[in-house]
């Protein structure tokens, strides 16, 4: 990984962006979006520069019928992907989801679970056993499908309160044996502090040095920009976004949106650091998800001027 200087820390030059508001940030919204808006939504988030979207969930249509069209949407963003470039993957909660996901064409996706056993009973009706033996039931039935893991409520669960290091690091170990891929780190309701951040991140490293991290926070207490900083800091390299700050997680109840895409590509743009992702497109993006999906976003950058048309420093 090819890395820059920043006050003495190592940083990466280039940061892999998830986009997951087509998921993750429709996912919560009480009015159905169309369809036709979902595809034109990722046609627009494809436009702008991002390499990777989470498309859909594979869920079943009861417990969040937002998604209730996740097969033609992922058949959609398989097509699209192949024209212009970009990974389409949806969250699959079980092998039923994992399934429907291989029959669309995707041949990538993210399993969820929790690190809180409450919260993981809340969102997926399961228990951590249940989890990781639904995790090895997809490894068997699809042995070429690249897994993500999705890590929920790493830094803090909405029913326990705090969650620990060692809670984590003894699921992930737990789910190593079933060839995974990356391991994304989320903070599901935005409590967490930097220090907690940086503390995590650690500890998961000594233990495993060679698993691939993401991190997906949220702004619930304005501290997304902050915990992402820290991450990078690390050297985490892979962070999961929301255009517009949409999102929150039906089963986290007060959590407010996603970091929003637009916020973080301003800060690294400013920093140097390589995107892939045109801030000017994306923002005409925002403007589509006003219109047409939800018109009072969270993002700093949907409410305030983003000056983009002015030159101002920017570390090089």
């Amino acid at each position: 990984m090819d890395s820059i200087t920043y006050l003495g820390h190592l940083m990466p030059s280039k940061v892999h962006l998830v986009e997951v508001a087509p998921r993750d940030g429709l996912q919560n919204l009480k009015q159905r979006i169309p369809t036709e808006v979902k595809k034109e939504f990722i046609n627009q988030l494809a436009d702008a520069g991002l390499k990777e979207i989470e498309v859909t969930s594979f869920v079943h249509p009861k417990a969040i019928p937002q998604m209730e069209d996740a097969s033609e949407v992922a058949r959609y963003a398989v097509e699209v992907g192949r024209e212009k470039g970009f990974l389409p993957t949806a969250l699959v909660p079980n092998l039923r989801g994992a399934q429907s996901a291989w029959e669309a064409g995707l041949r990538e996706v993210n399993y969820v679970i929790s690190v809180s056993q409450t919260h993981n009973k809340e969102n997926i009706n399961r228990s951590h056993e249940e989890s990781v033996e639904e995790l090895a039931k997809i490894r068997e039935a699809y042995p070429t499908l690249r897994i993500n893991v999705a890590l929920a409520t790493v830094f803090g669960c909405p029913f326990e309160g705090e969650v620990t290091p060692a809670q984590t690091l003894e699921l992930i170990t737990k789910l190593l044996p079933h060839k995974i891929g990356v391991v994304t780190l989320s903070d599901t309701i935005g409590v967490a502090v930097p220090g907690q951040i940086s503390d995590v991140i650690a500890q998961v490293r000594e233990i495993h040095p060679e698993l691939p991290l993401g991190l997906h926070v949220h702004d619930t207490h304005g501290r997304g920009l902050l915990n992402v900083w820290t991450g990078l800091l690390l050297g985490v390299n892979r962070i999961e976004v929301a255009t517009g700050g949409l999102g929150g997680c039906p089963f986290a109840p007060g959590a407010a949106g996603n970091l929003g895409t637009e916020d973080i590509i301003s800060l690294l743009d400013r920093s140097g650091i390589e995107s892939e992702v045109s801030l000017s497109k994306l923002l005409k993006v925002v403007e589509f998800a006003k219109d047409k999906i939800e018109p009072n976003l969270l993002s700093h950058l949907s409410q305030s001027r983003s000056y983009e048309e002015l030159s101002f420093f920017t570390i090089k």
